[in-house]
Formats: C-alpha cells, structure tokens, sequence
C-alpha cells in the first residue's frame, strides 16, 4: 500500500528526484517533521501506522507522507481528512511521483533556522486536470496543458489569519513546450493580516506576524470574518444567505522563480477557492476563531439568521448538535476549484534545472543549502501570455468520516 516514487528516470529530470541528499537511518530513512504531524481525532478509526504506509522519500532521503483517500481501501478504516483528487491519475502524476508533502517546510530549517515554518498535515490538498484548453484574454489558443498542483490549505484553524508562508508544489507541461516544476514556500500576502472575503480589499490585522521575520508576498488570503458573516449570512425573512458571498475563501498566489539580481525565471498564480471552510475570524472572540456551523445555530436579537445554502444540513437549526468536526456538518472544507491563470517563463537561455532557496529566490544552477530543485523550459513564452480556466468545479473529495479539522 505504501506509495513510492515510479518513472524513476524521468523524475530525476523534473526534480523530484528520489536520490538521498541527506542522512538515512540503515533501518530506513530518516523521518521528516511532516510524518509526524498527524494523530487520529475521537471520530477516526485509522490508526498512525495505516496513515504512515501513505508515505514516500523526498529528494533529501526523508519520508514524507503523500496523498491518500479518506478511507482505507484494505482496512476500511476512515482517516476523517481527505488531500483532493488522486494525482495518480493524472497525466503528470505518472512523471512527477507521489508529491511529498511538507518537503518544502523541511528545506526551510536547512536554509534558516530562525524561520522555521511547519503546517499541520490535513491542509494538503491535490487537484489536478490533463490537456486543458489555454486562452489570452478570454479567446481561445492552440495551446493545451496538463496541471498538477498542490497547496496547503487549512481553512480549519486561525493559522493562516497570520501565517502567510503555505507550501505550494505547482506541475504544468504544455503543447507550445511551456514546463514548470516547482515546489516552494509561497508568500501569500502579509504575514499578520488577511483581506475580508465580502469585500476583497479590506485588510484586517489579526496580530503578530508568525513566524515573526516571514517575508511579504503579493497575493491575498482572502477570508470571511464576523463583519461578512452579518451582512451576507445573516438575513431577514424572505431573504436567502448568500454564502459565496460572505463566506467563500480565496487564496490568491503570486509565485515567481527569480536570480539572485530579482530576474525572473517563471511566473504563476494559480487561485485556490473553498467555498465551505469550517472556520472565520471572530475579532470578539478570545481565539479570534468562530465555527461555521454555529453560525445556522444563530438568531439576531432582530430575526435575522442563517436561511438556506449550507444550514439546510442543519434544516436550518432544527436538527440539533452538529459541533465543527462532526461529519454531519457540511462546513469542511471539501468543496474547492483551482484558478490556473497566467504562466510565464522567461528562460530561453537556459538551463532548464535550478536550485532555488525554499521562496523561490536566489536560483543558481548549483544546489546550496536547503535549495529545492525546480524545473524550467529553456524559453521564453511571452509572445502568447496564455491563462488557464477553473478547475475542480463540480468534485466534492469528502467521503465516509471526513470532517473538520480538513
């Protein structure tokens, strides 16, 4: 059952390689911070060592854990979290091999230790679509690409209220020879801050930035607070919630590989949407952390509350005692569509293999360390600025058992 890196030799020439640039144990290989990251919640019924036979060895010679569905096809056991789509299946996914997740995370300690940066486990999350249709300003091109991509994504705790620093790995091969391989720390935005999802331009200071010297980023992590929850959730009778509105979360990349002299190698910036996350911010709060499903609980002091949408779970507060991680609840997080956007190479003179430091900066055809290994075409593809359409509409990747925290 354990996953294992396959097509060994055209991994190799990507840069996801499986060749140990670290110590390993001789009972096996060394155990990155991610492996441990997980434990069973009262509601999962997988125990840790089924969890760990997800598995596979980085580029430094350590284990990482990787995607897995929610249940356990030999055990039948359930996990309670779910990574997106099965990258298995995809076009890149037979090249690239199990993507392992926190790799990223764990290059950051090597490269500066006063920046230690570790996610928990249940926010990686896969999608995932072959040969879709590029375009250049809304009109269609000859040009068709595979993507994979992952981003961690957790829209279950009030991490990234302040923490601005998510792994993203970001697959794309095209028909005009357009290939980016790249796995990173993107800076989303402003450590200690976030932008309010109802208006998408009100930036809301939360607290510390965490960790305290993390980088500033372009982008936005754009999430519902209080304030949208009131305005577009809570609404007379007669009216329906508009939950897209006032709750929908939009993490909005901005993603490039540069030289030490800030030129620029390659652009992307894939938009990754959840439109059920399990949690807001709550500014009156003592955690700052108000529950989503409360909220089809609520009844202003006017009449106003939550009708429709999501609370029809809940037959809009009838059914009692759904809490934030109960399976019932459909706040969880699993409804999600990917942006692809715009992807830049400005490389026609090569080489094609960098090593970047874990932001994507200071590449240099040597490795140094806690350099990440990326992969850019030798050209330069400006002449047709393509975009990529949404993808994921429509999936739904909870199953038997998942719940929040996801």
């Amino acid at each position: 059952m354990r996953h294992t890196p396959a097509w060994a030799s055209l991994v190799l020439a990507i840069g996801c390689s499986t060749d140990p640039q670290g110590p390993t144990s001789p009972k096996g290989p060394e155990l990155s911070r991610a492996m441990k990251a997980w434990t069973p919640g009262l509601l999962d019924t997988c125990p840790v060592s089924i969890h760990d036979q997800y598995s596979t060895t980085g580029p430094d010679g350590k284990l990482y854990p990787t995607w897995h569905p929610p249940v356990d096809p030999a055990s039948g056991c359930h996990f309670g979290h779910e990574h997106g789509r099965d990258p298995q299946g995809s076009a890149l996914g037979l090249v690239v091999g199990p993507i392992p997740f926190g790799y990223a995370n764990e290059q950051l300690d090597q490269y500066d230790a006063a920046l230690s940066r570790h996610e928990d486990h249940v926010g990686h999350k896969i999608e995932w679509e072959s040969q879709i249709a590029m375009n250049v300003d809304g009109v269609p091109v000859d040009i068709r690409c595979d993507v994979l991509t992952k981003l961690h994504q957790g829209t279950h705790s009030k991490d990234a209220f302040t923490n601005n620093l998510h792994e993203l790995v970001y697959h794309l091969k095209c028909t005009d020879g357009s290939e980016i391989h790249a796995t990173m720390l993107s800076a989303i935005g402003r450590p200690g801050e976030f932008v309010r999802s109802c208006d998408r331009e009100a930036h809301v200071a939360v607290g510390p930035a965490t960790p305290a010297n993390s980088p500033v980023g372009n982008g936005k992590r754009v999430i519902p607070d209080r304030g949208c929850l009131e305005a577009h959730v809570l609404v007379p009778a007669g009216n329906s919630s508009m939950f897209n509105t006032g709750m929908r979360e939009s993490w909005q990349t901005s993603n490039t590989l540069r030289l030490p002299n800030n030129r620029a190698l390659a652009h992307f910036n894939p938009y990754f949407q959840v439109v059920s996350p399990s949690r807001y911010h709550d500014p009156v709060g003592s955690s700052q952390l108000g529950r989503s499903i409360e909220i089809c609980y609520e009844v202003e002091s006017n009449g106003d509350r939550a009708r429709g949408g999501a609370c029809l779970a809940t037959n809009n507060g009838a059914i009692a005692g759904i809490g934030f991680d109960d399976p019932r609840s459909p706040f969880n997080g699993v409804g999600r569509v990917v942006d692809i956007n715009t992807n830049l190479i400005y490389n026609a003179t090569g080489p094609d293999i960098w090593y970047t430091d874990p932001f994507g900066r200071n590449a240099s055809p040597a490795r140094f360390p806690g350099s990440i290994k990326q992969f850019v075409a030798r050209l330069d593809n400006r002449g047709v600025p393509f975009k990529g359409p949404v993808i994921g509409g429509g999936r739904n990747y909870g199953g038997p058992g998942v719940h929040a925290p996801n």
